[in-house]
């Protein structure tokens, strides 16, 4: 196991279980003592676990862990839902992309699909995005022209936020926006932890047709601090058969479409 994979794990246990110990980590990685030590010692001083006597717990910030260590969570699900976003795209659409990994792994489709990348100058995407990984990701590529909405950037999400990102999506318009959450329900829509965030992706789900929700089964049922998606204004939820039943009922009552990938 590398690294950065370790890294990932033991975040996610500490997230499950509140705090794990160094014993309890040796078992679930197999590795040495001295290795999950170096770990935590390396988790801590970016201030995602809170050391122990004999371990770990997480920290207040434990729930907006850095995008890179999240990357590699339900990467299968996230998958099958970008392969289905991407086939909602017709030629010459204007896309309007957030931040996070499932919006990334769109992000991903819209490159390396075949027929997208067949593409040319006047049937060009247009993706109008706050994510610079995701800017960073796509310039290279002839067959989609980059809209970057500016502002400051959140090192843990890779999005930019704050007035510029905020002037830049009020002098757009979107064919469709595929939105990222933090949660998502029917009483609420999508939300995210972090307002700024949530105010960027307001106004891209503003400024676009349609606004489309990309959303692993984890995500579902569950709130954050920050609505910025009215049930009333998602055209489409896309999520996986992994995916709560009576969520994904709860959200059709609300007259929400959802595609179950």
């Amino acid at each position: 196991m590398t690294r950065h994979s370790r890294h990932t794990r033991i975040l996610e246990l500490a997230a499950e279980r509140g705090e794990v110990t160094v014993d309890e980590l040796v078992a679930e990685l197999d590795t040495s003592p001295a290795t999950v030590r170096r770990d935590l010692v390396e988790l801590a001083s970016q201030q995602l676990v809170t050391r122990t006597r004999g371990g770990a717990r997480t920290t207040a910030v434990a729930y907006d862990l850095p995008l890179r260590y999240k990357s590699a969570r339900r990467a299968d699900e996230k998958h099958r839902i970008a392969a289905h976003a991407v086939s909602l795209l017709q030629p010459g659409d204007v896309v309007g992309l957030n931040g996070g990994t499932t919006t990334t792994m769109v992000a991903e489709g819209i490159a390396t699909d075949a027929d997208l990348q067949g593409l040319r100058d006047g049937e060009r995407l247009t993706v109008v995005t706050n994510a610079v990984n995701i800017a960073h990701d796509l310039t290279v590529r002839s067959h989609v022209r980059i809209i970057v909405t500016g502002g400051t950037a959140r090192t843990r999400s890779y999005e930019l936020v704050g007035p510029l990102a905020v002037h830049t999506l009020t002098q757009v318009t979107i064919d469709v926006a595929f939105l990222g959450v933090d949660a998502l329900d029917a009483e609420h829509g999508g939300m995210a932890f972090h307002e700024g965030e949530a105010e960027i992706s307001r106004l891209m789900g503003r400024a676009a047709r349609r606004t489309v929700v990309v959303a692993d089964s984890t995500k579902l049922g569950e709130r954050a601090l920050a609505p910025f998606a009215d049930p009333a204004a998602i055209s489409l939820v896309v999520t996986t058969t992994e995916a709560d039943p009576e969520q994904v009922a709860a959200l059709r009552d609300a007259g929400i479409e959802v595609a179950v990938v």
